[in-house]
Formats: structure tokens, sequence, C-alpha cells
């Protein structure tokens, strides 16, 4: 497809927010912050973006008559309580007025947050599950634009981000009504300069959310057929965008995965991401590719309760035999195709931490609807099967 065929690629949605996609329609941030009367905006992003053509774009087509962007790009690759506290504070001195989040998760989780806590002051954990519901009457969050930069996490759609406790360490989800993104600005040209592994990870990631949602328990059909088609899409452009960074159709087509994903797993997600969850806080692993690492292992684990989901996903991608072997062998193939490692030891998680994290990942939010009940048990077999 040409750059101009791209074009065909563009919308307005409400999913489940206002969704501007289209490639080029980043020129619009400074409309956007017009319309949502925001004249200071702290643009929040990670410390490589920030040097990048991405961001000078990003910021050019935010500044604009009546709008003068700050910069906070502190953000990590799993941020913590301190970046979100420290961008907090330079919101309020900058006396800013609503949220650019610009990046992957990392950066979009972070930006939702200081929203959040530059709002509402305070602990920035009283906002976290399990604990939140007493919080989520709070009022003062500050508006938010989403500007997405990769095709994986669909946090540029949901009222949460998910925060590192470096204390414990354990990631937490932030939750709060008013961190869904006013506007979402998925220009997908903006993820051409992406690196491939960074493509392949967040792709991943997005393959791992519609494939976990699909696979929990819950009657749920809308989940269900947004999931398989989200799954599909992975299936088919994922490979095209690592190799071939300028191919705008796979880039388009990847984006809208992620944006599919954030509609299927608010049915829930599983093992895969407690575990996730907990490694990345631990060795500050890209939160894609470790649920690229993990996910054959736990469809292995889950299998006596997803064989009917399974059978769906095979016969959405044509695959012959039986379906759990077909998908299976189909994700082992992908994972190499696009250069994701075999193991949770290449990701540098020590085996003498396996008792730690399967402890930690019972008590992660996505435990509790994983296929089948796990504990700390059933967690640590997951990683002795992935070491």
């Amino acid at each position: 497809m040409s750059v101009n065929d791209a074009a065909s690629l563009r919308g307005d949605w409400l999913f489940p927010t206002q969704v501007r996609f289209g490639c080029g329609r980043i020129v619009e941030l400074n409309e956007v912050c017009t319309r949502l009367g925001l004249r200071r905006p702290l643009l929040v992003t990670d410390r490589g973006l920030i040097k990048t053509d991405v961001a000078r774009t990003v910021i050019a087509a935010a500044t604009g008559p009546g709008v003068a962007p700050q910069v906070f790009a502190e953000v990590r690759e799993n941020p913590t309580n301190v970046e979100v506290e420290a961008g907090a504070d330079a919101f309020r001195a900058a006396q800013c007025d609503g949220v650019i989040a610009l990046g992957g998760g990392s950066a979009l989780d972070c930006g939702k947050a200081i929203a959040v806590l530059a709002g509402c002051g305070g602990s920035l954990w009283r906002f976290a599950w399990p604990d939140h519901e007493a919080a989520q009457s709070e009022t003062g969050v500050f508006p938010i634009i989403a500007v997405p930069t990769t095709a994986g996490t669909g946090a540029e759609v949901e009222a949460s981000g998910i925060i590192t406790n470096p204390a414990i360490p354990i990631k937490k989800g932030i939750v709060h009504p008013a961190m869904l993104p006013k506007v979402v600005l998925a220009d997908p040209a903006l993820t051409v300069s992406l690196p491939p592994r960074l493509t392949a990870a967040t792709g991943m990631d997005a393959l791992s959310h519609n494939l976990e949602a699909l696979c929990v328990v819950g009657y749920h059909p809308m989940a269900d057929a947004i999931a398989l088609a989200g799954i599909a899409a992975v299936a088919k452009y994922l490979p095209a965008a690592v190799r071939e960074p300028g191919n705008l159709e796979a880039r388009s087509q990847m984006m809208a995965a992620a944006l599919i994903e954030a509609t299927a797993f608010g049915k829930g997600l599983g093992a895969m991401h407690a575990l996730s969850h907990v490694i990345g806080a631990m060795i500050d692993a890209q939160h894609g590719l470790t649920n690229a690492v993990l996910m054959p292992f736990v469809l292995a684990h889950n299998r006596p309760a997803i064989g009917d989901k399974l059978a769906l996903v095979a016969e959405a991608l044509k695959l012959p035999g039986d379906p759990f072997t077909a998908v299976h062998r189909w994700i082992l193939d992908l994972r190499k195709e696009v250069g994701v490692p075999h193991t949770v030891t290449e990701l540098g998680l020590a085996r003498a931490d396996f008792d730690r994290v399967a402890t930690l990942a019972e008590t992660d939010i996505c435990a509790g609807t994983n296929p089948i009940p796990i504990a700390a048990a059933g967690f640590r077999a997951i990683l002795d099967a992935a070491a």
C-alpha cells in the first residue's frame, strides 16, 4: 500500500473516547488544545523520545496562538511514583492546565498519573487498586490528551495506568475515571521511526492483550469478537511492520490493533500480565517483551480451560490441526520471526528470584481473572517452564 493509499485509513471514533486516527493528524494538536481550553499543557514524555524528531514535531504541532506547551521528559521504562511526583511538581511550578502524554505505555501512564496527582494532591497510592474506591469521586484531575508513538499498550484509551512502587518492588494499577484521555491523536506516522525491536515488543504486547482477554472467563461476546479481530491484525501486519518500518499500512493496522485491545481487555487479563508486572518492576524489563516471552508458557499452563477460545483463534487464522497445538506453534514461530527471546532468564530474571516473583504475582490485579485459579505455586511452575 502506498502513502496515498494509507491515507484512506483515517477516521474519527468514539472508542471509548474521542480518537482522531490517521497519518498526519498530529497537525490537529493545537486545535485540540484550544478546544479543551489548554494554554499551558505539560508535555510528558521519556528521556529518549524528547531528543527525536517525533518529539520536535509534536511540540511544534502543539505550539501556536494561545498555546505554549511546557515539557517534562523524565519518564523511565517502567515509571515509578518518583517520576509522577516530580511531574506533578513540574506541572504546578509551570502553572500548567492539562497534560499531553506522548510516547509508549510508560509515558502515557505516567502522564495520566501526573494529571491525577497534580489535580488532587496527596498520596498517589490511594488511587491504587484494590484500595482505590474511596478516591474515585475526587475531582480536580486535569484534562489529558494522549499521543501514542507505539502500537501495543492501549494505554491511550483506558482510565488507568501502571506505576511501579520501587520500595517493594511492585507495579500498581492507578485508577480514576478522569484518567481517560479527552482526545487521542493516533497518528501511525509517528511510529515509523520506532526501532524493529520495540516494534516487535509493543506489537506482541497488543497480541498479549487481545489473546489473554479472549481467554479469561466471563461472558462478553463483544470483547471476544473484537479481540479476535485484533489477533488477526497482529498476525497479518506485525511481521511487515518489523521488516518494513516505513510501511504505513502495517503501522496503521497495528495502531488500530492496539486500540482494539483496550476494548477487549476490559473483560480482564490473567497470569501473563500478573507475572509481567512483577518482573518489569523487579528488573526494569520492557513490558511487551516480558509478555511475549511468557505467552506460550502461560497458555500451556491454562490449556485445560482455554481450548474453546484457542479454537476460535485457530479458525480465524486458518491454522490446521489441533487448535491448541496450532496456536501455540504459531506464537512460537511469530516470536522467532520478530526476534523475541525464548526464556525469562534471557530477559535477565534470576532463578533465585522466582519464588519472590511468584508470591508478588499472586497479589496482582490480573491474577484474579486468570482462566484457571492460580496462586504462587502455579506462577512458580510457569516460571520454571519459562526458564
